[in-house]
């Protein structure tokens, strides 16, 4: 085995995740699905390549000065990531956050020292949405960018000369298919735009939770949502700049009571903690493996990405008072109501 590569710089640490094969997805799928670990970036998720792109594009534009201030309107983990990627090149970080998102992630933030804004949950069109909020206080603060990360296609750059080729050359170029759920939309459309330079043929399949729009968007020309889902991080409602020209060739609607059923085997059969948007990914991809198969492709290879770790989510997810709250199926490991 080769030992592992020394870096000179800690910002290396991020992208050059490790590819696994996820054996019980695969025997489901009749095909090898391969999870990229992106929990294994130094912020434990994929959005830490977002990050350190879209920061290194503000200073190569001139926009980021030295001791300058970067605020993001995030779920949390997109905040993560550059909070780390500030803290190592010598920024501020101002992150606004809806209120509803797990207390490990707000933890996280304000340990990273981010100054955290909660604002309450509300649809794009509202002025209070977070995006808009962060926006807002990009501009009324000095020398602060706003990172704008859902239409700033430095995210998408990212994974089209990052994530798109780490996995080509993992694969040794033999790549049936990609997949995952859609926050921004830089993961599917950075990658999908990636593989396809490699390789036309490889299908490009949106994976899409329950209560997004993207799933009737692709399938039938129409933003429309149905459903809700509890996932943090996916789900979108309009194109964003990150979307346009994303190369998807098909799509499939996941709910959480079949992401949480990945989540659980894959935490207690291959020994991986990950969150409800990873289980989403995995069940697209066995998804989609099963269509290349029924399509007549055999051993087909198929890869997705495994966002971030589950520790993220104890207070939610890994929590049974709280998935009962929701009304979703409890881990037996978790216990009965007393």
């Amino acid at each position: 085995m080769t030992a592992p590569q020394t870096l000179d710089d800690t910002l290396k640490l991020i992208g050059n995740t490790p590819l696994v094969l996820l054996k019980g997805p695969s025997e489901e799928a009749g095909c090898e699905i391969f999870g990229k670990c992106e929990f294994t970036n130094p912020g434990a998720s994929v959005k830490d390549r977002a990050a350190l792109w879209i920061i290194r594009d503000a200073e190569a534009r001139g926009e980021l000065k030295p001791g300058g201030t970067i605020v993001e309107g995030t779920a949390g983990n997109t905040g993560i990531g550059i909070a780390l990627v500030a803290n190592a090149l010598g920024y501020r970080t101002i992150i606004v956050m809806p209120d509803n998102q797990s207390r490990e992630k707000m933890a996280t933030l304000r340990a990273l020292g981010a100054e955290l804004v909660l604002v309450p949950p509300a649809p794009y069109k509202n002025p209070g949405h977070f995006v808009h909020t962060s926006r807002r206080l990009a501009e009324e603060t000095e020398g602060a960018v706003w990172a704008n990360q859902f239409d700033n296609i430095a995210n998408r750059k990212a994974h089209i000369e990052g994530t798109a080729r780490e996995i080509w050359e993992q694969m040794e170029g033999r790549v049936d298919g990609f997949t995952c759920a859609v926050g921004t939309g830089g993961t599917l459309a950075g990658t999908g735009m990636g593989l396809k330079e490699f390789d036309e043929k490889i299908t490009v399949a949106l994976t899409d939770p329950h209560g997004a729009a993207l799933f009737n968007y692709y399938a039938h020309g129409e933003l429309r949502a149905e459903g809700s889902s509890v996932a943090e991080g996916i789900g979108q409602g309009r194109i964003t700049a990150n979307l346009e020209g994303a190369p998807v060739d098909t799509q499939f609607r996941i709910s959480d009571e079949e992401g949480l059923h990945w989540v659980a085997r894959l935490l207690r059969e291959e020994g991986l903690c990950l969150g409800l948007s990873s289980g989403i990914n995995v069940a697209g991809a066995v998804a989609l493996g099963r269509q290349l198969g029924a399509q007549g492709k055999r051993n087909s290879r198929v890869v997705t990405i495994l966002c971030d770790t589950g520790f993220r989510y104890l207070s939610s997810l890994y929590d049974r008072e709280w998935l009962e709250a929701k009304g979703l199926p409890v881990f037996d490991w978790l216990g009965a109501a007393e």
